[in-house]
């Protein structure tokens, strides 16, 4: 039996980003990193440490192509443009998108604040819904959000609880068994290709390892043992019994980053590629409950033939490696 995470029940109380006390921690190591070596591309982490909550921010400041992929029933993303030069993940659910108007602020002040048409960044948020293992209303705001761009580095990446992955809970069949989840992430180099998945696991769903086992969620504090949720809703539509509990508030954000030129069509279907294969880790996954997000993208600096199928392959073993990660569990 592997080590037991168990959230705490959420509580409400009347404190916000105004009743703060500690200051913001800068490129906290998690629970351990990741190592990676994508020229042009950096991520760093940001957290309010009174949530705990945070923000995760990838930096391209040459730019990268894009492909959305939006699933589930509660998806929160501002922007989803096809182009990008910044991503901003974050926690505080809707308010948390505030944090990514902080990394355009932080842009245009390296700019020497300029703006011709040509000098614009691009930048979209997407978050997640943190509040339920805590009792306070702190949430990731613009100030946050340029911390996190301005702790970037482009040599490795912390995994475990930390940035937009700090306050992130999985296995919600009943909030009850929830676990802490996190943030996970994974690097590949194979000849020229390069791969990067950067993802923050906060789902309704368990995460399931390369065995079958489930390693970390509906941890039932009774036996001590996680339970495939297949279980759990097998019992409730042969009693049709209503819900254990509220499951809302999941979502996982993935980031898929490569230097293989593809078309807007070949990037689209990477994109689905990957975020479909993401099914064998987080059990169940894209459900009403969730409002997952899969970002793809590509510098465009390689070319090779069959781009999307060869490489979406590749990406989504590494999808499932930054899974685990995000949990300790790789």
């Amino acid at each position: 039996m592997s080590e037991h995470h168990p959230a705490p029940p959420r509580t409400t109380a009347p404190v916000g980003n105004d009743h703060r006390r500690r200051p913001a921690v800068l490129g906290a190591a998690g629970d351990g990193w990741v190592d990676f070596d994508l020229p042009g591309v950096a991520i760093g982490t940001a957290e309010y440490p009174d949530g705990p909550t945070g923000v995760t921010v990838l930096s391209i400041p040459g730019g990268a192509r894009t492909a959305v992929d939006k699933r589930g029933g509660a998806v929160g993303v501002s922007g989803g443009f096809p182009y990008h030069h910044a991503l901003c993940f974050a926690g505080g659910s809707s308010f948390g998108l505030a944090a990514a108007s902080g990394v355009y602020d932080e842009l245009l002040r390296r700019t020497g604040y300029a703006t011709d048409f040509g000098s614009l960044p691009v930048v979209s948020g997407a978050v997640v819904y943190d509040f339920t293992p805590r009792d306070n209303a702190i949430y990731p705001d613009a100030r946050l959000g340029a911390d996190g761009l301005r702790a970037v580095r482009a040599d490795r990446v912390a995994v475990g609880r930390v940035g937009a992955g700090v306050g992130a809970t999985v296995g919600k069949v009943d909030n009850a068994r929830a676990e802490w989840g996190g943030q996970g992430a994974a690097f590949a180099r194979v000849g020229a290709v390069r791969l990067l998945v950067l993802t923050v696991v906060n789902a309704m769903g368990v995460i399931v390892d390369r065995d079958g086992d489930i390693v970390r969620g509906n941890l039932d504090p009774a036996t001590g043992r996680r339970r495939h949720p297949a279980g759990d809703y097998a019992e409730l539509i042969t009693a049709a019994a209503p819900d254990l509990a509220p499951t809302g508030g999941n979502t996982t954000l993935t980031a898929v980053v490569t230097n293989v030129r593809m078309t807007d069509a070949e990037l689209a279907q990477f994109a689905t590629q990957v975020h479909s294969s993401m099914h064998r880790a987080i059990q169940p996954f894209h459900t009403i409950a969730d409002g997952d997000t899969l970002f793809a993208l590509t510098t465009d600096e390689v070319t090779m033939p069959a781009p999307s199928l060869r490489l979406g392959t590749v990406a989504a073993e590494l999808a499932w490696d930054a899974v685990l990660t995000s949990v300790n569990a790789a």
